[in-house]
């Protein structure tokens, strides 16, 4: 099985997670498998409207963790987590971005604008076709996906 950055890994776990996530009542935000220095970790990330804490996260991870060991996707030992994507946390999909249209965030992009920017908060307007809509200081910004190297819900600020 292909591991590289766990494309296959995450398309088998995410096939598995999915059903049995939407049936106990959450969303499933996203599945990574990640190499931190010597170890390796099987992440889902779940999400529902209103407060989540450890007992939705222990829920989820007691029902996915035999399913995800009877399929065997990982070859080598990894950490397996269950967790809320969390304040701040990364839109990588369609379907984040659809999720937090009106918010704020933080767009970064591979590359600098002509203006030299690579960095534009504001509220996200609209996202579809690839391209994401932002209303930022600049005035409205358009992006295409595959030149966003970071995007990001600016929920944490008042954090810091």
């Amino acid at each position: 099985m292909a591991k590289g950055k766990g494309g296959s890994t995450v398309a088998i776990v995410e096939r598995i997670a999915r059903p049995v996530v939407e049936e106990l009542g959450y969303r499933l935000w996203d599945v990574r498998y990640e190499k931190e220095g010597p170890d390796h970790f099987l992440r889902v990330f779940i999400d529902k409207d209103g407060d989540m804490d450890t007992a939705d996260c222990e829920k989820v991870s007691r029902a996915l963790d035999p399913l995800i060991d009877e399929a065997d996707p990982i070859e080598e030992s990894y950490y397996f987590e269950v967790s809320s994507p969390g304040l701040g946390r990364r839109l990588t999909r369609p379907e984040h971005f659809a999720a937090v249209c009106g918010e704020k965030v933080l767009v970064r992009l591979y590359r600098a604008d002509a203006l030299g920017n690579k960095e534009f908060t504001g509220t996200l307007t609209g996202a579809a076709d690839g391209e994401i809509v932002l209303d930022a200081a600049q005035g409205e910004r358009r992006f295409a996906l595959s030149d966003v190297a970071l995007a990001k819900l600016c929920d944490d600020e008042d954090l810091f």
